[in-house]
């Protein structure tokens, strides 16, 4: 089984109301295959500076993530974000965004990387995103987007999703995408234009998992301490397309498993900052907090009869 993902590698800056942290690992595709990493083999198509040492490299070695798809610009600095948030963590206010190397990004898949089973396209320009795809042999591929690309580009951005089998974004980009403020009736825009499903994050209210025939929603794991949400949408769909490589099969019920693994992941990664708590997890954890997850959300069909009266 394998998965591939084309996304940033990157260093952020990160100040929350519970601490801050100068320079730490960032960027989508390496939250995405940290997390991935659990469940299948992952190669990560990316490109960084030369200011990107062993200590970052490290990381990756560890959870045995493929590099040599990661480019690395002689000369050149990584992608660099500075963010804060307020006590309200579902936004993130950017105070810095150093491109660098990333603003000439050309992915430059390998061999192993197009015949990957599957295919994440993180955030990156659509028109990246929909050259990596037509290049990709991949039997299931997904991709995130953002508003920027959605104001600036929205044809583009709708183009690149009539070639993919999942979307996975939030719900305001899918309230903004489909021009519709009724999430289901925007659910069914999108859906109409290809995809197979379509997952829409909600922060700390959850996912929702819509399909043709389908609908399936989760709350978000519940948690007394969130430190950083960076990077936490990344996870999600990490552990979410991580799970469906290891299946052999993708269905409605592997979707629906997979959506557990992937809201299981977000919550290791919001208790510390950046790749910290991630990058020491360990798979017995992984499986009590999916556990946790079944008896949190099961109950018993008990249909209700009135008793009637004597």
């Amino acid at each position: 089984m394998s998965l591939t993902v084309v996304g940033s590698v990157a260093f952020d800056a990160v100040e929350t109301p519970f601490g801050k942290r100068d320079k730490m690992l960032g960027g989508a595709g390496t939250h995405f295959a940290l997390a991935a990493s659990f469940f299948t083999d992952v190669r990560v198509i990316g490109v960084v500076g030369n200011d990107f040492t062993n200590a970052e490299w490290a990381v990756f070695e560890r959870h045995k993530i493929n590099t040599d798809d990661i480019e690395v610009v002689a000369g050149g600095k990584t992608f660099f974000w500075r963010g804060k948030y307020e006590f309200d963590l579902n936004t993130a206010h950017t105070l810095e965004t150093q491109l660098n190397v990333f603003e000439t990004f050309e992915p430059k898949p390998s061999e192993e990387s197009k015949n990957s089973r599957l295919l994440f396209l993180a955030n990156i320009l659509p028109m990246l995103q929909k050259q990596v795809r037509e290049q990709s042999e991949a039997e299931f591929v997904a991709m995130d987007t953002m508003n920027f690309w959605i104001d600036s580009m929205k044809d583009v951005v709708i183009d690149t999703i009539k070639v993919v089998d999942c979307v996975i974004i939030n719900d305001a980009e899918a309230r903004q995408l489909a021009d519709e403020p009724n999430i289901h009736k925007a659910a069914k825009k999108i859906m109409d234009w290809g995809p197979k499903a379509l997952v829409i994050k909600r922060g700390e209210y959850g996912a929702a998992l819509f399909t043709k025939d389908d609908y399936f929603a989760i709350p978000a794991y519940p948690l007394e301490s969130v430190f950083d949400p960076t990077g936490a949408g990344d996870t999600f769909a990490g552990g979410f397309m991580g799970y469906l490589a290891s299946q052999v099969e993708i269905t409605d019920d592997a979707l629906r498993r997979a959506m557990i693994y992937g809201s299981v992941m977000a919550s290791f990664n919001v208790e510390e900052f950046g790749t910290e708590r991630v990058d020491r997890l360990t798979q017995d954890e992984i499986n009590e907090r999916f556990r946790n997850f079944k008896r949190m959300t099961h109950f018993e069909e008990i249909p209700f009869e009135r008793a009637t009266s004597a």
